[in-house]
């Protein structure tokens, strides 16, 4: 699809047409051209949901360029990290990300950039507490605004919705980028209306994921409304989705989860008729808190499975989530997925391994700058995320756990994910992590770190005795570690890594 779509941003009390922001992008891709970038130039864009990310996305796509967003709760040398990977010639970002992270950044790698501030705006600044002092642009940088309107405005064709180089969550390691190789339109196939014209978006999820990035710019070169909400919060969100009439949105399970964790009378507040279509992925979902949410929404429950490399390779309905509880769904048209053992041989039917998949219609991708990694992720032409699962009978893929995280103890195998769903039922979780962690015995025992809902607290031995009888005793956590917080990414991935270096 090409050309100006109709519709509107609404972020806080701003409302910006979708006009506005083609014209912004046409003044700002003369001016990236300006500085030096060509088709395959690289624009790095590390904003929090605003209008500018959309500016910078269009702009990129008018001159061919690649836009690369970047998560910015990352450190300066993690950006310093995906500059130099990904060759950026230039660098967009909000200005209170800047002051915390841009003076950290080696100087030579801003010498090789065009680095265009972005003034964070007062909802931002509300949403995570941001004095008014580091909102506004540090003297001597280049304020994004000012500049574009320097520039005349692109003469080119209308910008193609193309497909931005994702790095992945980089949960067990450097982040890799995903670089599509091809044009990649609006999805059409297999998503039961996921972008339709008119549609009222809520968008909560960060743009420089994956499945919010996709979900942001489909819905954008669609047409109709997007409310962008800067951080998630439950009760908010039930607000804003009453107040603009939300047809359409795109969440991850923990936010489902601590949905459920707000009090009865506060749920039942608010009027959800309006909604259509909700789709979420990004991390395993307990499918007790599935039917939960269909049960309070209706069956306007989505799901898809797949990720940064491969696309979303099944979809699954309300309906086939109660008929078949824990399935993400199975095959999207022109989509393969085959189940393999160690030894490379696929799994009969029921049987669990490594998931791989292929979905034939979307272009294929590189790692930038890493062909080996990339070697290692294929097999017989299909890709792999590195998830485990089986599928049954009927085609429907279930997810058992992704295969780093599997905690091996005393030679057996035990997949977190399976406690973290019945660990979640209990009402003074409010999210939690199991891992495991070094043990003389058993090489590996298993452990948890949970966040305590308001109110509430929870002991080991409490913790035990809650899953006696629900777990097998062998993936009941033998130490318990109570956190203000956990490193999991809003995509919904948690950053297992980082809590096993935390307490080894």
């Amino acid at each position: 699809m090409t050309g100006t779509a109709e519709g509107r941003l609404i972020i806080g009390e701003r409302t910006i047409s979708f006009d506005a922001v083609h014209r912004d992008a046409r003044h700002m891709a003369s001016g990236l051209v300006a500085a030096g970038l060509t088709r395959g130039s690289t624009l790095a864009i590390m904003l929090r949901n605003d209008e500018a990310f959309f500016t910078a996305t269009v702009a990129a796509a008018l001159i061919d360029a690649t836009a690369t967003p970047i998560n910015w709760h990352f450190t300066a040398d993690e950006v310093t990290y995906l500059l130099k990977d990904s060759q950026a010639k230039a660098w967009i970002v909000h200005a209170d990300l800047w002051r915390k992270i841009g003076g950290d950044i080696p100087q030579e790698v801003l010498d090789a950039l065009l680095v265009l501030v972005v003034e964070s705006p007062e909802e931002i600044a509300q949403a995570f507490g941001i004095a008014q002092q580091d909102c506004v642009i540090p003297e001597g940088m280049t304020d994004w605004r000012n500049w574009l309107e320097g520039f005349p405005e692109w003469d080119g064709p209308p910008p193609q919705p193309g497909y931005a180089t994702i790095y992945t969550s980089g949960t067990t390691g450097r982040p890799k980028g995903v670089k599509r190789v091809g044009v990649v339109g609006v999805a059409s196939k297999g998503n039961y209306n996921a972008f339709v014209k008119g549609a009222r978006v809520l968008m909560v999820a960060p743009m420089y994921h994956s499945a919010p990035n996709r979900n942001a710019i489909s819905s954008f070169f669609t047409g109709g409304d997007i409310v962008l909400m800067p951080r998630f919060d439950p009760e908010a969100m039930l607000s804003l989705i009453q107040q603009y009439r939300i047809t359409h949105m795109f969440i991850v399970p923990t936010m489902m989860v601590r949905l459920q964790k707000l009090p009865a009378e506060v749920r039942a507040r608010y009027d959800m008729s309006s909604l259509e279509h909700v789709v979420h992925a990004g991390a395993h979902c307990p499918p007790d808190v599935k039917s939960a949410m269909i049960d309070w929404w209706g069956p306007v429950i989505y799901e898809f499975y797949g990720g940064t490399e491969t696309g979303a390779v099944t979809y699954c309905t309300s309906a086939e989530a109660l008929e078949k509880p824990g399935t993400v769904g199975c095959a999207v048209p022109d989509a393969t997925i085959r189940i393999i053992d160690e030894n490379g041989r696929e799994c009969p039917v029921g049987a669990a391994g490594e998931i791989y998949v292929r979905l034939h219609t979307l272009p294929d991708f590189t790692y930038q700058g890493l062909p080996e990694e990339r070697l290692k992720v294929e097999h017989e032409g299909l890709i792999t995320c590195g998830d485990v699962g089986h599928l049954d009978a009927d085609g429907y893929l279930f997810l058992t756990d992704r295969k780093k995280d599997m905690v091996i103890s005393g030679g057996v195998n035990i997949y977190p994910a399976q406690v973290e769903a019945v660990m979640l039922r209990h009402p003074a979780i409010l999210d939690c992590a199991v891992f495991g962690l070094p043990d003389p015995d058993m090489g590996e025992k298993v452990v948890a770190a949970i966040m305590l809902a308001k109110d509430h607290t929870l002991t080991l031995v409490e913790l035990k005795d809650a899953l006696e009888g629900q777990i097998a005793t062998y993936m009941i956590p033998r130490e318990l570690f109570v956190m203000d917080s956990l490193p999991r990414d809003p995509s919904g991935k948690m950053y297992k890594r980082k809590l096993r270096d935390q307490f080894v």
